[in-house]
């Protein structure tokens, strides 16, 4: 395959805890859509174009993208010459884990030209081809996780931090929709489960997960369909089996969450499955 004539992604081996990936595109990448996780990389070359926040934003070598969990956005090249980059998908859980329970970072405009944040960034993203040892990723988490919190805007953040949340129960709550993917999970039960009340919870978990319990809940099941359909899985078999009624309720999401239909996703990575 030549790289630098079509599209293409490349996953980096070996992580539980977080998806490592390297992409080129031509052209258009992705349609407006928006994921549960923090999104952080670099540009290596080429111009990589996206609207995020109601501008259009333009990613060049050297700067850092951080986009913010549930955060719309889109994804496109700059100029005729594509554009090849490396990204981090990191689950707010991992940064709250480091941080103790706060107020999410965030970087207002998506981009920073800050030193800090591109070293953590670096450390995650510089060797794609082989796994990284389990304590060396869990060391750049935490200089990340700290880098994201020098880095954000102090004004959301603290305006965030005054307001009162539990997030004991809100981890409660997101541990019981792991245990329970594919069930009709109700928010009553996620509050019976938690200790807290459903609005309550509800709130707290936007604040500190940076999304929904349904929307954290459906990314989780849409995390399953591409681990079922990497396995050779059906689009209908992968769907069901992730808990989703059909394959059109499934394919749905799929595209407002990354961007892509699941046949195209899977092309990119090579892959080819019967409906």
């Amino acid at each position: 395959m030549n790289k630098h004539r079509s599209d293409w992604i490349l996953h980096a081996p070996g992580s539980a805890r977080l998806e490592r990936i390297e992409a080129f595109f031509a052209g258009n990448a992705y349609a407006m859509h928006r994921h549960d996780t923090y999104a952080i990389g670099t540009t290596l070359s080429g111009v990589q174009s996206f609207l995020y926040r109601g501008s259009e934003r333009h990613s060049l070598p050297g700067g850092t993208m951080v986009l913010h969990p549930d955060e719309a956005h889109d994804g496109q090249a700059g100029t005729g010459a594509g554009f090849h980059y490396r990204m981090i998908y990191v689950e707010p859980a991992l940064i709250q884990q480091i941080l103790g329970g706060q107020a999410l970072p965030f970087i207002r405009h998506g981009l920073s030209t800050d030193p800090r944040l591109f070293a953590a960034t670096q450390a995650l993203i510089q060797r794609m081809d082989s796994p990284m040892d389990a304590m060396e990723e869990q060391d750049a988490l935490f200089d990340l996780a700290q880098a994201l919190h020098a880095c954000s805007d102090k004004h959301i953040v603290d305006a965030a931090s005054k307001q009162y949340f539990d997030y004991r129960a809100a981890e409660r709550a997101r541990e019981y929709m792991h245990s329970a993917l594919t069930n009709n999970i109700t928010l009553e039960e996620l509050a019976e489960h938690s200790g807290r009340d459903r609005w309550s919870l509800s709130r707290d978990f936007r604040l500190l997960f940076g999304t929904s319990p349904y929307r954290y809940l459906t990314m989780r099941r849409l995390d399953l369909v591409k681990s079922l359909l990497m396995q050779g899985y059906t689009l209908v078999h992968a769907a069901l089996a992730a808990g989703f009624s059909d394959q059109s309720h499934m394919s749905k999401h799929f595209v407002k969450t990354f961007g892509l239909t699941p046949l195209r996703w899977l092309n990119m990575h090579g892959k080819v499955t019967r409906r």
